[in-house]
Protein backbone atom coordinates (compact mmCIF):
# COMPACT_ATOMS: atom_id res chain seq x y z
CA UNK A 1 0.00 0.00 0.00
CA UNK A 2 1.27 3.36 -0.98
CA UNK A 3 3.46 5.47 2.06
CA UNK A 4 3.40 1.93 3.77
CA UNK A 5 0.21 2.57 5.61
CA UNK A 6 -1.91 -0.80 6.61
CA UNK A 7 -5.67 -0.56 7.45
CA UNK A 8 -5.91 -2.93 10.26
CA UNK A 9 -9.42 -4.64 9.90
CA UNK A 10 -12.25 -5.32 12.95
CA UNK A 11 -12.06 -8.92 13.28
CA UNK A 12 -15.99 -10.10 13.01
CA UNK A 13 -17.67 -13.36 12.64
CA UNK A 14 -17.58 -14.42 8.94
CA UNK A 15 -21.19 -15.25 7.73
CA UNK A 16 -22.55 -15.78 3.87
CA UNK A 17 -25.27 -14.22 1.98
CA UNK A 18 -25.74 -16.60 -0.55
CA UNK A 19 -22.16 -17.37 -2.25
CA UNK A 20 -20.65 -14.10 -1.03
CA UNK A 21 -18.62 -13.62 2.36
CA UNK A 22 -19.58 -11.39 5.19
CA UNK A 23 -17.16 -10.50 7.51
CA UNK A 24 -13.87 -12.51 8.61
CA UNK A 25 -11.34 -11.84 6.45
CA UNK A 26 -13.97 -12.03 3.26
CA UNK A 27 -13.62 -8.42 0.65
CA UNK A 28 -16.12 -5.76 1.85
CA UNK A 29 -18.96 -6.15 -0.09
CA UNK A 30 -21.01 -3.59 -1.91
CA UNK A 31 -24.41 -3.30 -2.46
CA UNK A 32 -27.34 -1.37 -3.47
CA UNK A 33 -31.06 -1.52 -3.25
CA UNK A 34 -33.89 -1.55 -5.97
CA UNK A 35 -36.29 1.08 -6.60
CA UNK A 36 -38.69 -0.69 -8.70
CA UNK A 37 -42.15 -2.30 -7.52
CA UNK A 38 -41.37 -5.14 -6.24
CA UNK A 39 -44.84 -6.63 -8.18
CA UNK A 40 -43.21 -5.48 -11.46
CA UNK A 41 -41.01 -8.34 -12.19
CA UNK A 42 -39.27 -7.66 -15.14
CA UNK A 43 -38.58 -4.16 -14.18
CA UNK A 44 -36.87 -5.41 -10.83
CA UNK A 45 -35.29 -7.74 -12.60
CA UNK A 46 -33.44 -5.97 -15.13
CA UNK A 47 -32.63 -3.27 -12.48
CA UNK A 48 -30.74 -5.90 -10.50
CA UNK A 49 -28.81 -7.48 -13.74
CA UNK A 50 -27.91 -3.58 -14.23
CA UNK A 51 -26.45 -3.09 -10.80
CA UNK A 52 -24.71 -6.79 -11.44
CA UNK A 53 -22.90 -5.06 -14.56
CA UNK A 54 -21.98 -2.37 -12.89
CA UNK A 55 -20.21 -4.70 -9.69
CA UNK A 56 -23.11 -4.79 -7.18
CA UNK A 57 -22.15 -7.48 -4.63
CA UNK A 58 -25.47 -7.89 -3.40
CA UNK A 59 -29.01 -6.28 -3.76
CA UNK A 60 -31.65 -5.50 -1.18
CA UNK A 61 -35.13 -5.68 -2.47
CA UNK A 62 -38.23 -4.30 -0.44
CA UNK A 63 -40.87 -6.94 -0.02
CA UNK A 64 -43.81 -4.98 1.91
CA UNK A 65 -46.47 -7.80 1.23
CA UNK A 66 -47.67 -11.45 0.15
CA UNK A 67 -48.28 -10.79 -3.22
CA UNK A 68 -44.31 -8.98 -3.26
CA UNK A 69 -42.81 -11.69 -1.61
CA UNK A 70 -44.56 -14.03 -4.63
CA UNK A 71 -42.99 -11.56 -6.81
CA UNK A 72 -39.95 -11.77 -5.04
CA UNK A 73 -39.94 -15.55 -5.59
CA UNK A 74 -40.32 -14.92 -9.65
CA UNK A 75 -37.18 -12.27 -9.27
CA UNK A 76 -35.11 -14.99 -7.31
CA UNK A 77 -35.61 -17.49 -10.35
CA UNK A 78 -34.00 -14.55 -13.01
CA UNK A 79 -31.12 -13.55 -11.63
CA UNK A 80 -27.84 -14.71 -10.19
CA UNK A 81 -26.42 -11.94 -7.20
CA UNK A 82 -27.88 -13.14 -3.80
CA UNK A 83 -30.79 -11.12 -2.91
CA UNK A 84 -31.75 -9.32 0.88
CA UNK A 85 -35.43 -8.99 1.73
CA UNK A 86 -36.67 -5.56 3.41
CA UNK A 87 -39.48 -6.73 5.89
CA UNK A 88 -41.39 -5.21 8.44
CA UNK A 89 -43.70 -6.34 11.11
CA UNK A 90 -45.44 -8.95 8.96
CA UNK A 91 -43.68 -12.25 9.88
CA UNK A 92 -45.18 -14.38 7.03
CA UNK A 93 -43.71 -12.23 4.79
CA UNK A 94 -40.33 -13.67 6.31
CA UNK A 95 -41.41 -16.94 5.88
CA UNK A 96 -42.66 -16.91 2.56
CA UNK A 97 -39.46 -15.62 0.84
CA UNK A 98 -36.94 -17.91 2.99
CA UNK A 99 -39.34 -20.93 1.39
CA UNK A 100 -38.71 -18.85 -2.18
CA UNK A 101 -35.01 -18.32 -1.92
CA UNK A 102 -33.58 -15.53 0.02
CA UNK A 103 -30.54 -14.93 0.55
CA UNK A 104 -30.55 -12.77 3.56
CA UNK A 105 -33.55 -11.32 5.90
CA UNK A 106 -33.33 -7.54 6.57
CA UNK A 107 -35.53 -7.26 9.60
CA UNK A 108 -35.81 -6.05 13.46
CA UNK A 109 -36.96 -8.54 15.51
CA UNK A 110 -38.02 -6.22 17.88
CA UNK A 111 -40.99 -5.12 15.35
CA UNK A 112 -42.19 -8.67 14.09
CA UNK A 113 -44.56 -8.98 16.80
CA UNK A 114 -45.22 -11.69 19.89
CA UNK A 115 -42.17 -13.97 20.50
CA UNK A 116 -43.56 -17.32 18.77
CA UNK A 117 -43.45 -15.07 15.84
CA UNK A 118 -39.65 -14.24 16.32
CA UNK A 119 -39.43 -17.17 17.02
CA UNK A 120 -41.06 -18.69 13.84
CA UNK A 121 -38.63 -16.52 11.35
CA UNK A 122 -35.53 -17.48 13.50
CA UNK A 123 -36.33 -21.31 13.10
CA UNK A 124 -37.53 -20.78 9.41
CA UNK A 125 -33.42 -18.96 8.87
CA UNK A 126 -31.94 -21.46 10.87
CA UNK A 127 -33.42 -24.55 8.82
CA UNK A 128 -32.49 -22.59 4.94
CA UNK A 129 -29.15 -21.41 6.72
CA UNK A 130 -30.62 -18.03 6.15
CA UNK A 131 -28.54 -15.31 7.79
CA UNK A 132 -30.55 -11.95 9.47
CA UNK A 133 -29.71 -7.97 9.12
CA UNK A 134 -30.64 -6.06 12.08
CA UNK A 135 -31.10 -2.53 10.54
CA UNK A 136 -31.77 0.55 12.82
CA UNK A 137 -31.89 3.45 11.56
CA UNK A 138 -32.43 6.93 13.44
CA UNK A 139 -35.90 7.96 11.68
CA UNK A 140 -37.55 4.70 13.14
CA UNK A 141 -36.37 4.26 16.81
CA UNK A 142 -38.63 3.13 19.36
CA UNK A 143 -41.11 5.55 21.03
CA UNK A 144 -39.74 4.42 24.54
CA UNK A 145 -35.87 5.08 23.33
CA UNK A 146 -37.04 8.64 21.46
CA UNK A 147 -38.87 9.69 25.16
CA UNK A 148 -35.53 8.51 26.70
CA UNK A 149 -33.07 10.13 24.88
CA UNK A 150 -35.18 13.30 23.80
CA UNK A 151 -33.85 12.69 19.91
CA UNK A 152 -31.85 10.23 18.40
CA UNK A 153 -28.36 9.91 19.64
CA UNK A 154 -25.59 7.72 19.27
CA UNK A 155 -26.51 5.73 22.48
CA UNK A 156 -30.29 5.47 21.31
CA UNK A 157 -28.72 4.22 17.93
CA UNK A 158 -26.95 1.50 19.91
CA UNK A 159 -29.20 0.53 22.69
CA UNK A 160 -31.92 0.10 19.99
CA UNK A 161 -29.78 -2.24 18.33
CA UNK A 162 -28.47 -4.32 21.46
CA UNK A 163 -31.98 -4.88 22.31
CA UNK A 164 -32.83 -6.70 18.85
CA UNK A 165 -29.39 -8.80 18.79
CA UNK A 166 -30.67 -9.93 22.63
CA UNK A 167 -33.96 -11.62 21.08
CA UNK A 168 -31.44 -13.04 18.61
CA UNK A 169 -29.12 -14.25 21.58
CA UNK A 170 -31.94 -15.56 23.21
CA UNK A 171 -32.67 -17.81 20.59
CA UNK A 172 -28.95 -18.95 19.75
CA UNK A 173 -29.04 -17.35 16.82
CA UNK A 174 -25.39 -15.98 15.82
CA UNK A 175 -25.99 -15.34 12.10
CA UNK A 176 -26.44 -11.82 11.39
CA UNK A 177 -25.01 -8.36 10.36
CA UNK A 178 -25.99 -4.99 11.96
CA UNK A 179 -26.79 -1.66 10.25
CA UNK A 180 -26.43 1.66 12.33
CA UNK A 181 -27.79 4.51 10.02
CA UNK A 182 -28.40 7.82 10.29
CA UNK A 183 -28.30 11.20 8.24
CA UNK A 184 -26.07 12.94 10.40
CA UNK A 185 -21.60 11.46 9.52
CA UNK A 186 -21.44 12.13 13.49
CA UNK A 187 -23.79 10.23 15.05
CA UNK A 188 -23.33 7.67 12.72
CA UNK A 189 -19.62 7.34 13.17
CA UNK A 190 -19.51 7.24 16.89
CA UNK A 191 -22.70 4.28 17.13
CA UNK A 192 -20.91 2.05 14.41
CA UNK A 193 -17.63 3.06 17.01
CA UNK A 194 -19.91 1.76 20.09
CA UNK A 195 -21.18 -1.26 19.06
CA UNK A 196 -17.94 -2.36 16.99
CA UNK A 197 -16.35 -3.30 20.77
CA UNK A 198 -19.67 -4.87 21.77
CA UNK A 199 -20.51 -7.87 19.10
CA UNK A 200 -18.37 -9.93 16.98
CA UNK A 201 -21.24 -9.95 14.19
CA UNK A 202 -19.74 -7.92 10.98
CA UNK A 203 -21.36 -4.56 10.73
CA UNK A 204 -23.05 -2.99 7.29
CA UNK A 205 -22.29 0.64 7.15
CA UNK A 206 -23.89 3.57 5.46
CA UNK A 207 -25.32 7.01 5.93
CA UNK A 208 -29.00 6.79 5.36
CA UNK A 209 -30.93 9.64 3.58
CA UNK A 210 -27.60 10.86 2.81
CA UNK A 211 -28.69 12.87 -0.29
CA UNK A 212 -28.95 13.66 -3.81
CA UNK A 213 -25.34 12.12 -6.33
CA UNK A 214 -23.22 15.02 -5.59
CA UNK A 215 -23.75 15.54 -1.53
CA UNK A 216 -24.80 12.63 -0.85
CA UNK A 217 -21.58 11.40 -2.63
CA UNK A 218 -19.68 13.75 -0.47
CA UNK A 219 -21.34 12.61 3.52
CA UNK A 220 -20.93 9.14 2.92
CA UNK A 221 -17.78 8.89 1.51
CA UNK A 222 -16.70 11.37 5.02
CA UNK A 223 -18.49 8.70 6.85
CA UNK A 224 -17.75 5.47 5.69
CA UNK A 225 -14.31 6.77 5.08
CA UNK A 226 -13.62 7.07 8.50
CA UNK A 227 -15.02 4.33 9.51
CA UNK A 228 -13.04 2.36 7.11
CA UNK A 229 -10.28 3.83 7.94
CA UNK A 230 -10.25 2.27 11.42
CA UNK A 231 -11.17 -1.17 10.14
CA UNK A 232 -14.88 -1.07 11.00
CA UNK A 233 -17.36 -2.29 8.53
CA UNK A 234 -17.83 -5.52 6.47
CA UNK A 235 -20.46 -4.42 3.58
CA UNK A 236 -21.72 -1.03 2.91
CA UNK A 237 -24.16 0.76 0.59
CA UNK A 238 -24.04 4.44 -0.31
CA UNK A 239 -27.81 5.49 -0.24
CA UNK A 240 -28.19 8.38 -2.63
CA UNK A 241 -31.66 10.17 -4.03
CA UNK A 242 -29.78 8.97 -7.35
CA UNK A 243 -29.81 5.87 -10.01
CA UNK A 244 -28.90 2.78 -7.68
CA UNK A 245 -26.30 1.97 -10.16
CA UNK A 246 -24.46 5.59 -9.31
CA UNK A 247 -24.38 4.18 -5.40
CA UNK A 248 -22.27 1.12 -6.76
CA UNK A 249 -19.74 3.29 -8.64
CA UNK A 250 -19.42 5.74 -5.44
CA UNK A 251 -19.07 2.64 -2.96
CA UNK A 252 -16.18 0.82 -4.92
CA UNK A 253 -14.82 4.72 -5.50
CA UNK A 254 -14.55 4.65 -1.59
CA UNK A 255 -13.16 1.31 -1.33
CA UNK A 256 -10.31 2.28 -4.26
CA UNK A 257 -9.70 5.80 -2.52
CA UNK A 258 -8.63 3.96 0.81
CA UNK A 259 -7.37 1.32 -1.36
CA UNK A 260 -9.06 -1.96 0.75
CA UNK A 261 -10.62 -3.08 -2.87
CA UNK A 262 -10.49 -1.99 -6.51
CA UNK A 263 -13.06 -2.73 -9.57
CA UNK A 264 -13.12 -1.06 -12.29
CA UNK A 265 -11.08 2.01 -13.60
CA UNK A 266 -8.96 4.09 -10.93
CA UNK A 267 -9.00 7.89 -13.73
CA UNK A 268 -6.36 9.85 -11.76
CA UNK A 269 -6.63 12.71 -13.40
CA UNK A 270 -5.66 16.65 -12.97
CA UNK A 271 -7.85 19.56 -12.14
CA UNK A 272 -6.26 21.07 -15.46
CA UNK A 273 -4.60 24.66 -15.28
CA UNK A 274 -3.61 26.83 -18.19
CA UNK A 275 -0.36 24.42 -19.37
CA UNK A 276 -2.26 22.10 -20.59
CA UNK A 277 -2.09 20.74 -23.90
CA UNK A 278 -5.78 18.97 -23.87
CA UNK A 279 -8.96 19.33 -22.36
CA UNK A 280 -8.37 17.60 -19.36
CA UNK A 281 -11.61 17.62 -18.20
CA UNK A 282 -13.40 16.98 -21.52
CA UNK A 283 -11.10 14.22 -22.15
CA UNK A 284 -11.80 12.60 -18.40
CA UNK A 285 -15.91 13.22 -18.68
CA UNK A 286 -15.69 10.92 -22.48
CA UNK A 287 -13.50 8.53 -20.82
CA UNK A 288 -15.54 7.93 -17.39
CA UNK A 289 -18.42 7.30 -19.44
CA UNK A 290 -17.35 4.68 -22.08
CA UNK A 291 -15.56 2.76 -19.42
CA UNK A 292 -18.58 2.10 -17.60
CA UNK A 293 -18.49 -1.50 -18.32
CA UNK A 294 -15.24 -2.04 -17.02
CA UNK A 295 -14.87 -3.59 -13.72
CA UNK A 296 -11.18 -4.89 -13.76
CA UNK A 297 -9.35 -2.85 -11.61
CA UNK A 298 -6.61 -0.92 -13.55
CA UNK A 299 -4.98 2.91 -13.01
CA UNK A 300 -5.01 4.83 -15.89
CA UNK A 301 -3.60 8.56 -15.21
CA UNK A 302 -5.04 11.76 -17.44
CA UNK A 303 -2.81 14.98 -16.43
CA UNK A 304 -2.49 17.72 -19.49
CA UNK A 305 1.42 18.60 -18.54
CA UNK A 306 4.79 17.89 -18.46
CA UNK A 307 5.24 18.97 -14.96
CA UNK A 308 3.40 16.08 -13.19
CA UNK A 309 2.52 14.12 -16.41
CA UNK A 310 4.90 11.73 -16.86
CA UNK A 311 5.38 10.76 -13.08
CA UNK A 312 1.91 10.13 -12.96
CA UNK A 313 1.96 7.79 -16.02
CA UNK A 314 4.98 6.02 -15.09
CA UNK A 315 2.59 4.18 -11.47
CA UNK A 316 -0.31 3.67 -14.21
CA UNK A 317 -1.42 0.69 -16.35
CA UNK A 318 -2.35 3.43 -18.65
CA UNK A 319 -0.70 6.85 -18.85
CA UNK A 320 -2.01 10.26 -21.03
CA UNK A 321 1.26 13.20 -20.27
CA UNK A 322 0.29 16.57 -22.26
CA UNK A 323 3.06 17.84 -24.21
CA UNK A 324 3.96 19.19 -27.83
CA UNK A 325 3.05 16.12 -28.73
CA UNK A 326 1.14 14.21 -26.05
CA UNK A 327 2.80 10.84 -24.93
CA UNK A 328 0.69 7.43 -24.62
CA UNK A 329 1.86 5.29 -21.54
CA UNK A 330 2.11 1.34 -21.34
CA UNK A 331 3.61 -0.15 -18.44
CA UNK A 332 4.78 2.95 -16.88
CA UNK A 333 6.88 3.03 -20.05
CA UNK A 334 6.58 5.88 -23.06
CA UNK A 335 4.92 3.85 -25.89
CA UNK A 336 3.71 6.57 -28.58
CA UNK A 337 2.87 9.83 -29.26
CA UNK A 338 -0.85 11.05 -29.52
CA UNK A 339 -2.65 13.92 -31.47
CA UNK A 340 -5.13 15.93 -29.82
CA UNK A 341 -7.88 14.72 -32.30
CA UNK A 342 -7.56 11.07 -31.33
CA UNK A 343 -6.85 11.29 -27.49
CA UNK A 344 -9.88 9.40 -26.47
CA UNK A 345 -10.07 6.58 -28.63
CA UNK A 346 -6.51 5.89 -28.07
CA UNK A 347 -7.01 5.67 -24.82
CA UNK A 348 -10.04 3.67 -24.25
CA UNK A 349 -8.58 0.81 -27.36
CA UNK A 350 -5.34 0.70 -25.30
CA UNK A 351 -6.93 0.21 -21.68
CA UNK A 352 -9.42 -2.26 -23.31
CA UNK A 353 -6.19 -3.83 -24.96
CA UNK A 354 -4.13 -4.31 -21.86
CA UNK A 355 -7.04 -5.83 -20.30
CA UNK A 356 -7.51 -8.47 -23.21
CA UNK A 357 -3.94 -9.41 -22.92
CA UNK A 358 -4.04 -9.69 -19.07
CA UNK A 359 -6.86 -11.86 -19.92
CA UNK A 360 -5.32 -13.53 -22.10
CA UNK A 361 -1.97 -14.30 -19.78
CA UNK A 362 -3.98 -15.45 -16.75
CA UNK A 363 -5.51 -17.95 -19.16
CA UNK A 364 -2.49 -19.25 -20.19
CA UNK A 365 -1.13 -19.58 -16.63
CA UNK A 366 -4.40 -21.59 -15.81
CA UNK A 367 -3.57 -24.21 -18.87
CA UNK A 368 -0.03 -24.89 -17.78
CA UNK A 369 0.65 -28.49 -15.92
CA UNK A 370 3.19 -27.93 -13.47
CA UNK A 371 5.84 -31.09 -14.03
CA UNK A 372 6.39 -32.60 -10.94
CA UNK A 373 9.83 -33.35 -10.03
CA UNK A 374 10.76 -36.59 -10.30
CA UNK A 375 12.81 -37.83 -7.04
Amino acid sequence: MEGGYQIKRRQSRKIYVGNVAIGGDAPIAVQSMTNTETTDVAATVKQIERLQQVGADLVRVSVPSLDAAEAFGEIKKQVTLPLIADIHFDYRIALRVAELGVDCLRINPGNIGREDRVRAVIDKARDYGIPIRIGVNAGSLEKELQKKYGEPTPEALVESAMRHIDILDKLNYPDFKVSLKASDVFMTVMAYRQLASQIEQPLHLGITEAGGLRSGSVKSAIGLGMLLAEGIGDTIRVSLAADPLEEIRVGFDILKSLRIRSKGVNLIACPSCSRQQFDVIATVNELETRLEDIIEPMDVAVIGCVVNGPGEAKEAGVGLAGGSPNMLYRDGKPHHKVGNESLVDELEREIRDRIARRKADENQTKKIIPIKEIS
